[in-house]
Order: structure tokens, then sequence, then C-alpha cells
């Protein structure tokens, strides 16, 4: 799956694009406020991400922002199923740099169109650390509802970490979208 915004392009990842991922997520501030990601992050660890094998509902995009004369990958995105809460879960990134330019809620809102009229979904789960809450800004944005707090384990911390639940009901959300005929 692809999709395209004014700023950004979001597609599968690469092989070779193994050593930018690396660069990209490779901040102990990004790490950190990742459930799934080592600490350090090595490009063995990107090659492994980018070349498993994915079932048909477990979709990641690569963000590349294409506002400087070559695309360069700013983070990553994806849909996923969600093991301990059912259902599928959005998870997103985005390296320092890229930070409060509003990619994380431009990128959200074409995962979400994916999500919802590619993928069939009609709700979706979302969760951040506490000590996140510019994610939790972009995500109550994208129209996620809080619905709790619990503790994931972070594999860069080594530890578990307080984290607030969201949902955000699809069906709901497309009827607030407009549509072009």
């Amino acid at each position: 799956m692809f999709a395209r915004t004014k700023r950004l392009t979001l597609r599968p990842g690469w092989p070779e694009d193994a050593a930018a991922l690396t660069r990209a997520i490779n901040h102990e501030s990004v790490v950190t406020k990742l459930s799934r990601v080592p600490r350090p992050y090595a490009e063995a660890d990107a090659a492994g991400f980018l070349t498993r094998d994915r079932a048909r509902d477990d979709v990641w995009f690569a963000i590349l922002a294409h506002e400087e004369a070559t695309p360069h990958l700013i983070g990553g995105m994806g849909v996923h199923p969600c093991v301990d809460r059912g259902g599928h879960e959005l998870g997103y990134w985005l390296t320092p740099e890229a930070w409060g330019k509003g990619y994380a809620t431009e990128a959200g809102r074409a995962v979400l169109g994916a999500a919802r009229y590619a993928m069939g979904l009609s709700r979706l789960h979302a969760r951040y650390f506490l000590d996140n809450p510019a994610s939790g800004n972009v995500l109550r944005k994208l129209g996620f509802r809080v619905t709790g707090t619990s503790r994931l384990f972070s594999q860069a911390r080594g530890h578990d970490a307080e984290c607030v639940l969201l949902d955000l009901d699809l069906d709901e959300e497309s009827s607030r979208m407009p549509i072009a005929a």
C-alpha cells in the first residue's frame, strides 16, 4: 500500500531502507517512547524488521518527506494486530528533526483512511507512554479518545512504563471525513 499527502509519501519499507531507518530511529528520545524497539538499534535490527513476513492485517509505512529535493525517511507508521487488547492498533514514530511540523498528524490521516477503506477496519486502538504527551496530542487530533491507562513493557527502557490507552471508531470518523466524488 502507498499513500501520498501534500508533503509526504508513505510506502512499504524496503531492504535498501535499512541504513536510513537506523539513522532515523536510533535516538534515545525515539526508541524509549516505543515498546518493541531495542536500544541501541543496529542496522541488522532494521534489516530484520524490513524483511520480516507480514500478515495482510499488519501494515507498516515508511514516512518520507519530499519537501526537499531528495525525499528522505523521517519515520514510520503502521496498523498491526493488537494482541493484548484485540483488534488493531496504530503505532508511529518520527525522527527528532521532524518533530513539531505536523508530519505525524498528516501521515496519520492518510493511514486512518487506509485502515478504514483498504483494510476494512472499523475500530483502532492506540497508546502512548505518559512521558510522551506530544504523541497524545497527535492521537487526539486524529480523533482518538482516551479510554484508560495501563503499563507496557518498553524494550529500550528495559522495564514497564505507564501508558495511556485510546480508541477510535473509524465508522464514526469516516462520517466526518469529506469524500470527493
